[in-house]
């Protein structure tokens, strides 16, 4: 008998009548039944068996569904590589997000100063307070001092002599030199008076007006760098004329021809005017302020003056101005009288100025360099990111000026 006559016997005879034995590695008892053999074939290893019955050809008996099978990598698929997407009537697994991976919870900031601190570091970071509510206050305020600037912005500094006019300048213009280090920020002394706005800043400076004024040959920022001083802050300084040379009277030409030079490059200028209002080089200075500190004393006869300043001002038709002013109560000696210092605060609030008071802070007395990043206390470091935020709060307010020349 040849192979065919076998091979159409076997298929006349049909299926066996006792169930095929399990093969090897397959589910025992009656979980699996042998298919008939018009039955589709079963999954092939690596895909996932979807629910539900198995299609029928025509003419075949039901078959029972069989209960899905464990997944088997595929003969190419390594281990671990077998496909997890979603078929008809299967759940996709609730961690398996194809829209993109669960947006992390924000990380607490860290403290930077103080005991909140000192128990970060201990722990190696394992504790975390965060920072503290002065911190947190801070950073509100530099991020104010840091908003966008469209043009140059000049802040004039009034007070009368001995209530810490010179100091608050130095202060203010550090402040914003080290918050804004893409710009650059100029100290101006502008007080006729033996200014000592220069010793505040860079004793070495010796830069003065007349030098600006008559060297036509400046051009550049760095043709202009060798007449200016600067601080650890990045604050530069036109110093005045010191007193121990020949006296020479600054007059509102030479003031005028200096400033129009150093406009053309810095961003932002702190002039710390003179004493007097009446004096000429201070009504100049007066003429293209953005923003004003008036500077008094925590004591009644400060005050007075300083109200009176604000009167000239009004009187003078710079009342604008006076909106964008901010008063300064600086306690110079430390001997100012909560009392006194709440009452007057409140005579300015009632006016609708701006009220910073300063404490004592010994490292203003003696008359050095002001270092506001290392040297001032921390609580007189916040009254000066007040103040000077309150000023740059009104960056937006304030149309650009017309630029005189290119800036290098």
């Amino acid at each position: 008998m040849t192979e065919r006559e076998e091979f159409l016997r076997d298929r006349q005879a049909g299926p066996p009548q006792h169930p095929t034995p399990p093969s090897a590695g397959a589910p025992s008892g009656d979980q699996w039944e042998s298919p008939p053999p018009t039955a589709t074939p079963g999954p092939a290893p690596g895909f996932i068996q979807p629910q539900g019955p198995l299609p029928q050809q025509p003419g075949s008996q039901p078959t029972a569904t069989p209960h899905a099978a464990p997944q088997q990598p595929g003969p190419h698929q390594p281990p671990g590589s077998q496909h997890f997407g979603p078929g008809p009537g299967l759940q996709q697994p609730p961690w398996l997000d194809f829209g993109g991976a669960p947006t992390p919870s924000p990380r607490k900031p860290r403290p930077t100063r103080g005991w909140r601190r000192a128990v970060h570091v201990a722990t190696f970071g394992l504790i975390n307070l965060g920072p503290s509510k002065a911190e947190r206050r801070a950073a509100e305020l530099q991020a104010i001092i840091q908003a966008p600037l469209r043009s140059y912005y000049k802040v004039g500094v009034l007070g009368k002599g001995g209530v810490g006019k010179t100091s608050v300048a130095a202060s203010v213009g550090s402040v914003f030199a080290e918050l804004r280090p893409s710009d650059r920020v100029v100290a101006i002394d502008a007080d006729t008076a033996f200014g000592r706005l220069g010793s505040r800043v860079d004793p070495s400076a010796r830069g003065s007006y007349w030098e600006l004024a008559g060297d036509r040959n400046l051009e550049s920022f760095a043709d202009l760098r060798a007449r200016i001083g600067n601080n650890a802050a990045g604050l530069y300084v036109l110093a005045g004329e010191p007193a121990s040379t020949r006296r020479r009277v600054l007059d509102p030409a030479i003031y005028r021809e200096a400033a129009l030079r150093l406009d053309r490059h810095f961003t932002i200028s702190i002039i710390d005017c003179g004493s007097t209002m009446d004096a000429p080089v201070t009504q100049e200075a007066l003429r293209d302020l953005d923003a004003l500190i008036v500077v008094s004393s925590p004591w009644a006869d400060g005050a007075g003056a300083a109200a009176q300043t604000m009167e000239w001002l009004a009187n003078h038709g710079m009342g604008e101005l006076l909106r964008r002013t901010v008063v300064v109560l600086n306690d110079s000696d430390g001997h100012a009288d909560k009392k006194t210092k709440a009452a007057l605060a409140q005579q300015f609030i009632s006016r609708g100025q701006v009220v910073v008071e300063v404490p004592f802070d010994p490292h203003l007395r003696p008359g050095g360099v002001i270092d506001v990043t290392r040297e001032m206390a921390p609580a007189t470091r916040l009254r000066f990111l007040e103040i000077t935020a309150a000023i740059a709060g009104h960056f937006s307010m304030v149309p650009p000026h017309p630029v005189p020349g290119e800036a290098n």
